[in-house]
C-alpha cells in the first residue's frame, strides 16, 4: 500500500510540474510562431479596432449578415444555446430567423437558405459564413447599396478563403473582413 502511493504521488507532482509548467511554456512558444502572437487577427478599420476571429453582428441591410449568434456575439460568455434539433423552442427560433430572413430577401427561396444563416454555432461566435450564404445575401446588398451584383460577386471570390492544405474544412468568409472591403466599394 505504502509502495503505490509513493507511486501515485511521484506521478502527480510529475504530471504537475509538466502540465503546469513545461506544457504552458510549449504552448506559448507555439503561439509565438502565430499571427500577432496567438492573440487574435486584429483590424483596424476608421479607428475602431476589432477581433477578425470573433463573430460581429451585422444586421442592417447594406451588409452581409453574420451567423446568429446563441451568445449575443460576447465572447467572454462563449456557447451554444443546448437545445437539441427537435427542440421546439429551437425550431420556433429558427422558423423566426427564416422568416426575417425571407422577409429581408425577398426573392429567395426557403431551399436557398444556407443553415449557417439561420442557426447559431457552437461557440456562438463564428466570424465565418459559407460562400453560398454571402452569395443568396447579394441581391438586396446590391439593391439597398446601389452597387451593380457583379461587383459583389467578384468581392465574395476575392475574400473566399480556402480550406486549410486545399481539403481540410469548406471555403469560407469572414463577414467582418467582407463588411470592411464592401465599404471600400465605390
Amino acid at each position: 500500500m505504502k509502495n503505490t502511493f509513493i507511486q501515485a504521488l511521484k506521478l502527480t507532482i510529475v504530471c504537475l510540474i509538466f502540465f503546469s509548467g513545461i506544457y504552458t511554456l510549449i504552448i506559448l512558444g507555439i503561439a509565438q510562431l502565430a499571427p500577432n502572437q496567438g492573440k487574435g487577427e486584429v483590424i483596424t478599420d476608421n479607428g475602431k479596432t476589432y477581433y477578425a476571429n470573433i463573430g460581429q453582428s451585422f444586421t442592417q441591410a447594406g451588409y452581409f449578415n453574420s451567423r446568429p449568434s446563441a451568445v449575443a456575439y460576447n465572447a467572454a460568455g462563449s456557447g451554444g444555446s443546448n437545445k437539441g434539433p427537435s427542440n421546439p423552442e429551437y425550431l420556433a427560433e429558427v422558423q423566426k430567423r427564416v422568416d426575417t430572413f425571407l422577409i429581408l430577401n425577398p426573392g429567395i427561396d426557403k431551399k436557398d437558405i444556407p443553415a449557417d444563416l439561420v442557426t447559431a454555432s457552437g461557440s456562438g461566435l463564428d466570424p465565418n459564413i459559407s460562400v453560398q450564404g454571402a452569395k443568396v445575401q447579394v441581391k438586396r446588398i446590391a439593391k439597398v447599396r446601389g452597387i451593380e451584383a457583379s461587383k459583389l460577386d467578384a468581392l465574395i471570390k476575392e475574400q473566399t478563403e480556402q480550406p486549410l492544405l486545399g481539403v481540410l474544412g469548406p471555403q469560407k468568409i469572414n463577414v467582418l473582413k467582407l463588411n470592411i472591403a464592401l465599404n471600400k466599394i465605390k
